[in-house]
């Protein structure tokens, strides 16, 4: 007489699921060009993104400078630390700008190799093209790391527009706190008469005259030597004039 099956044996048994298998990689020289014009429009468009959130913070400093320096200038009474709040203010910009710019560049790093080493050699073929220029490419994407310092990225926003706004800044804090026109008092002479005038004016809270001077003097120093810091003549300074 036959046994009874077991339980087990009832369950019918799945079949082992099939091996995973890698996307198809390009085969032939068509497919392999278009992969690479598709992934140049992703990445034109990644670093395009990353240029707009550069711009903006760009733009936000610009409309807090034109926005605080109307709130001073306009009248006698407000006090000149709203300048010196516009430079803090736009600093903080500046710092959130450079940070966005790291990531900027290693897109733009991207494109500028795809347009040097492919696409300008696809247009007018020249007989020195590296044979391994995709390698750099490739190497970002397994391991995409930062391409310049956060203090390269910081110098060179201030050398291309941050300096321009310090030094109208600096100018507006200058005539406030030198004209007695601007001043509470409005008193009738055009310019003080002494540095010790000057320093009462600079007064700003517990701190005196001569302090705030002397910290304002230094961020200034630090912004012109930030502006002769000397670049490194690699990456794109070193194929002409065209960068951001």
């Amino acid at each position: 007489m036959p046994q009874p099956s077991s339980e087990t044996d009832a369950i019918p048994q799945l079949a082992p699921p099939p091996p995973r298998l890698a996307p198809a990689l390009p085969s032939n020289s068509a497919e392999k060009a278009n992969m690479i014009i598709h992934y140049y429009r992703g990445e034109i468009g990644r670093m395009t993104s990353w240029r707009d959130r550069i711009d903006r913070t760009t733009n936000w400093s610009m409309t807090v400078v034109a926005g605080l320096l109307s709130v001073s200038l306009s009248t006698p009474s407000s006090h000149h630390g709203v300048v010196l709040f516009a430079m803090l203010l736009i600093s903080v910009f500046l710092l959130i700008e450079a940070r966005r710019y790291r990531f900027f560049d290693v897109y733009r790093a991207r494109v500028r190799q795809l347009e040097r080493h492919y696409f300008a050699q696809a247009l007018c073929p020249r007989a020195e093209l590296r044979v391994d220029w995709a390698e750099a490419i490739a190497a970002s994407l397994r391991a995409p790391v930062f391409l310049i310092s956060y203090r390269e990225a910081l110098f060179r926003r201030i050398r291309r527009n941050y300096i321009w706004m310090y030094f109208i800044l600096l100018l507006a804090w200058g005539l406030k706190i030198s004209s007695p026109k601007l001043q509470a008092d409005e008193r009738p002479a055009e310019f003080i008469g002494n540095l010790q005038q000057l320093m009462i004016n600079a007064h700003l809270g517990p701190l005196p005259g001569a302090v705030v001077l002397a910290v304002v003097a230094a961020f200034y120093v630090a912004l012109i030597a930030a502006i002769f810091y000397p670049e490194p003549d690699d990456g794109e300074f070193a194929h002409g004039e065209v960068h951001v």
